[in-house]
């Protein structure tokens, strides 16, 4: 994960100052619940021990809003609590932002995170299960839709201790297919889908984006490590109605972008990461 960024008080990287505005605050996180650099001077709630936010969440906020620089409506699957929909709305900001989170004491984190940082006109979380077609059936459809879904079946991996966490982790409620799914129905005509797998689980990713009907136009690897083989793809896809006809033809994915390295075989951060860092509001040397 990104370190955090330093308190409002402390000396700027080499001039380098956070970007963006300064939240209103004013709300404190309970005992058990700590408050967080997220992107910029925007911060976000979470419990202590409880699911956290992770580079995954940043790298799919950013990589949706690259390919969709410039969205009205942003969509959030399985928002949890909050972190993906909170820097696509820092990074975009003048869109709106619709988010659907099924756990509630998650997504009342996010309701906190919301406020504390002055969203809260241009942001809206829906309690309710992404499967379930009348989420978000009356809004109007999505520029942009995010996801980060769970990545194993139950049973596959150890859950996580604490009950808030395991839905992140394993497929209590919703498998990707099931989000590919979604996104296909909320998507407005011409709009992306971006989301989030394990690079060993790659075939699995793409063959629910075909039986969504979306076609990956973007690929792009993350490697943790320098020489450790797992790894996360970022996707990125639209519908196949909205293509040429002749994208019918191509292979799963047109477009595979250079992977994109976070540390490198003697542990140092990868200078290819510092773009990265700068468009979610981090100093690239910290």
């Amino acid at each position: 994960m990104p370190p955090r960024p330093p308190s409002d008080d402390a000396p700027t990287y080499k001039g380098w100052t956070r970007p963006g505005p300064v939240p209103p605050g004013g709300i404190e996180p309970e005992a058990d619940e700590t408050l967080d650099g997220l992107c910029g001077r925007w911060r976000i709630f979470q419990k202590a021990r409880g699911h956290r936010f992770s580079v995954d969440d940043l790298l799919t906020a950013w990589y949706g809003t690259v390919w969709c620089p410039r969205p009205e409506r942003i969509a959030d699957l399985g928002s949890g609590i909050g972190s993906v929909g909170l820097v696509a709305a820092w990074r975009c900001p003048g869109a709106v932002v619709h988010t659907v989170e099924a756990q509630a004491q998650s997504a009342a984190l996010a309701r906190k995170s919301v406020r504390y940082n002055g969203v809260g006109d241009r942001y809206v979380i829906h309690e309710g299960d992404l499967r379930d077609p009348d989420v978000l059936a009356g809004e109007t459809p999505f520029d942009l839709v995010l996801g980060t879904p769970p990545y194993w079946p139950e049973g596959s991996r150890v859950a996580a201790a604490h009950p808030q966490a395991v839905p992140a982790r394993l497929e209590v409620r919703g498998t990707i297919a099931d989000y590919a799914q979604a996104a296909a129905r909320i998507l407005a005509p011409g709009g992306l889908f971006a989301c989030v797998f394990p690079n060993d689980q790659r075939d699995r990713a793409l063959a629910a984006l075909r039986e969504a009907g979306l076609l990956c136009l973007h690929r792009r690897e993350v490697v943790f490590k320098e020489g450790e083989p797992y790894g996360i793809d970022l996707l990125a896809a639209a519908r196949r109605q909205d293509l040429p006809a002749d994208f019918e033809t191509r292979a799963d994915c047109p477009e595979v972008e250079p992977p994109l390295l976070i540390r490198r075989a003697d542990g140092r951060v990868d200078p290819a990461i510092a773009r990265v860092r700068l468009a979610v509001g981090f100093p690239p040397g910290l």
